[in-house]
């Protein structure tokens, strides 16, 4: 299938149009073809090893999320479907419902005693949803019966106190457009807005549960089902509640992405890539977006671009387990070969028209291209930073824990680092932990935990850990330009304690990695090798080491990350002065200043002055 040309004057940052979308969806769709059952009911993809769920459910996760795909991409045409996608899928529907449950080459799950069978209940849902004129309205009446019936179970109660909740609320939303078992289909849907409206904290940003998990699956799942279904339902009461909080998020997300496309690695299930496209799609799908339609396209294509361009699919045309190419560290237990299509949610922009000004106006640049900027997102925790020069993206994580982080426990290299950047890391398993303000004990570093969140301001943000029982690190960063200030109080620890700070974890081929002593670190720094990145082989990574004075100690360092050519040492960014034990003066290179109170009494930094 021959790639369309480039059009630079449409899309000067890019070079895609929407015909280089339909025609990347094509090939995704075409080359699972192979694998799909002779009956096309399964999808069963090569990879390295199975999911939890076992290798039937991966089939119809592989068919599941491959559909979704198909129908976006049909939908998109309205209805014209030269390659025959979705006579396929009508006959793998019809094959799979016939018999669930039974052991053989077709038959799906059963989504009552699958739980996985659930999460994928919502795609094949979409899917029909989406498509319903040219799929759904001509199936036999049999098979029709056999699917709902398969469908039914996914209106129960969540079996996971999560996201998960919104997978029912999408099984319902296509139920009550078929006229089928339409009360209990809303009361899922009320029962379902009503979980996740607990995890609501404010400024567009949910936890992903009863945690503080903030990740992408704010965008491509706490906002995408919501509003998607308010959408296609015409709700406009849903709409006029969900809507405004899609701006809002979308307001911080999209300073979440590089200049060279590529989305923030942070949190888990990193293998869904360009999914990460599929919030800011749907905001300009809905009309609740603070971007332009230009850069909206700008967002996407970027993002799709990044990952084609890298390997995403390997000889045969596959998704693969990992970010470019395969990386193992990266895949959770619950993913499996097909688990990556869930990338198909990306190709949402589809749905717009060729018309749409999404489509036709020129790309216009990233907040990441036009300023360097800095945002601090308060109910997260988070600080975002980044830099026009070198279109650099750097996340300081101040309040984003996962479930499964717990003190004296394993951390989640997705979620306990103190930063992540769109080029960096993390490092991963017995590597050092990049990133990160460890106390060492008996030369072994202590892990962070779930972090508490304290103080925000526009420029900074900071956290309380306990790192061993009777122990607490307070940490603050303060960022400015491509230089972060780092600085952390350690209350309760032995006199003598060792401790060390790390930097960011850098491939030969990245960005310029920076660590400066300030105050509390021996003035030089060693650097330490952490292995494979998601970025490829190889990393290293600077350390500072000191150790503790008193009950309550500082430390301070300046960081830097940067590609720029060449660049100045990140001292010569800012003059730090220590005004008292635990009070910093910073006076940056253009001569602002910024003071931080780390308050003992407070167990918080002081406002910004």
């Amino acid at each position: 299938m021959p790639t369309p040309p480039e059009n630079r004057e449409l899309s000067p940052y890019t070079g895609w149009t929407r015909a280089h979308w339909e025609t990347a969806a094509d090939r995704l769709l075409l080359d699972v073809r192979p694998f799909a059952s002779p009956g096309h009911a399964l999808v069963d993809l090569p990879g390295p090893r199975p999911s939890w769920s076992g290798p039937r459910s991966d089939g119809l996760e592989g068919w599941a999320r491959t559909f979704l795909l198909a129908a976006l991409r049909v939908a998109g045409a309205h209805g014209e479907d030269p390659h025959g996608h979705l006579d396929r899928y009508a006959a793998g529907l019809a094959a799979g419902t016939a018999h669930p449950g039974r052991d053989d080459r077709e038959s799906w799950p059963l989504t009552a005693d699958t739980r996985q069978a659930v999460v994928e209940s919502a795609s094949v849902a979409l899917g029909l949803r989406l498509t319903r004129p040219w799929l759904w309205d001509r199936l036999d009446d049999r098979t029709r019966q056999r699917t709902a019936d398969w469908l039914l179970p996914a209106l129960d109660p969540s079996p996971v106190d999560n996201n998960w909740w919104l997978f029912g609320l999408t099984v319902a939303g296509f139920l009550q457009d078929a006229g089928i078992e339409t009360d209990r289909a809303a009361a899922t849907v009320d029962r379902s807005l009503a979980r996740i409206e607990d995890w609501y904290l404010g400024d567009g940003w949910y936890s992903d549960g009863d945690n503080r998990a903030f990740d992408h699956y704010n965008a491509w799942a706490l906002h995408f089902y919501p509003v998607l279904h308010a959408h296609l339902a015409g709700d406009k009461d849903l709409l006029d509640r969900y809507g405004p909080r899609l701006r809002a998020h979308l307001d911080t997300y999209v300073h979440l992405f590089d200049a060279n496309g590529a989305p923030l690695p942070y949190g888990r299930s990193l293998i869904y890539r360009f999914a990460a496209a599929a919030a800011p799609w749907l905001g300009a799908l809905t009309g609740h977006t603070p971007l332009t339609p230009g850069a909206t396209r700008r967002l996407a294509s970027g993002a799709l671009r990044y990952f084609l361009d890298r390997g995403a699919t390997d000889e045969r045309g596959l998704l693969g387990l990992g970010w470019h190419g395969p990386y193992p560290p990266l895949v959770q237990e619950y993913s499996g070969p097909g688990s990556p299509y869930w990338a198909s949610k990306g190709f949402l922009g589809l749905l717009l028209p060729a018309g749409h000004p999404a489509w036709t106006d020129p790309e216009e640049p990233l907040p990441a291209e036009r300023a360097d900027t800095v945002r601090a997102v308060a109910p997260a925790g988070l600080l975002v930073q980044t830099t026009a020069a070198d279109g650099l993206v750097r996340l300081h994580n101040h309040g984003s824990n996962h479930v499964h982080s717990a003190p004296g426990g394993e951390d989640d290299p997705g979620y306990a680092r103190h930063a992540y950047s769109t080029r960096t890391g993390p490092s991963t398993g017995t590597a050092v932990a990049d990133n990160h303000f460890a106390l060492l004990v008996d030369g072994t570093p202590t892990t962070r935990g779930p972090a508490t969140p304290l103080t925000t301001g526009p420029d900074r943000a900071a956290s309380l850990h306990h790192p061993l029982p009777g122990v607490r690190v307070l940490s603050a960063t303060l960022a400015h330009g491509r230089a972060e200030l780092r600085a952390h109080v350690v209350l309760g620890a032995p006199e003598g304690t060792p401790v060390r700070q790390t930097g960011w974890a850098v491939t030969p081929d990245g960005p310029h990695a920076q660590l400066h002593p300030v105050h509390g670190y021996r003035p030089e720094a060693a650097e330490l090798p952490t292995g494979e990145t998601l970025q490829g082989p190889g990393s290293r990574t600077l350390a500072l080491h000191g150790s503790t004075s008193g009950p309550a100690t500082l430390f301070v360092a300046l960081a830097s990350l940067t590609a720029e050519p060449a660049p100045a040492p990140v001292s010569s960014l800012a003059n730090v002065q220590v005004t008292g034990p635990h009070t910093l003066t910073v006076t940056w290179q253009d001569g602002t200043t910024a003071r931080l109170d780390l308050d003992l009494e407070r167990e918080a930094p002081g406002p910004p002055s």
